[in-house]
């Protein structure tokens, strides 16, 4: 899975905004917080639901289970606006 061509990232001041453009349904802004920043720059390559889990384990300190939980949660945001190519 990765990041659809088309949706552009922008971080500042701790915050990313993304936006849809070019050939892309989506025509709004999705401001993330600090990890969903972290899972959208995951998916700018080709990755998986466990690497990104993986991922987040090594850089934050928190339960896997939790981890699991918020990327899915990410994860079901991102395709509902499709923004994901699986």
């Amino acid at each position: 899975m990765r990041l659809k061509d088309g949706f552009i990232t922008h971080e500042s001041d701790g915050e990313q905004i993304m936006v849809g453009a070019g050939n892309v349904k989506f025509s709004g802004l999705v401001r993330s917080n600090q990890t969903a920043a972290f899972i959208v720059e995951q998916l700018k390559g080709e990755t998986t639901p466990e690497q990104i889990v993986e991922a987040m384990a090594a850089k934050y300190d928190a339960p896997r289970e939790r981890i699991r939980k918020d990327v899915e949660k990410i994860l079901d945001k991102l395709r509902s606006i499709g923004a994901i190519i699986e």
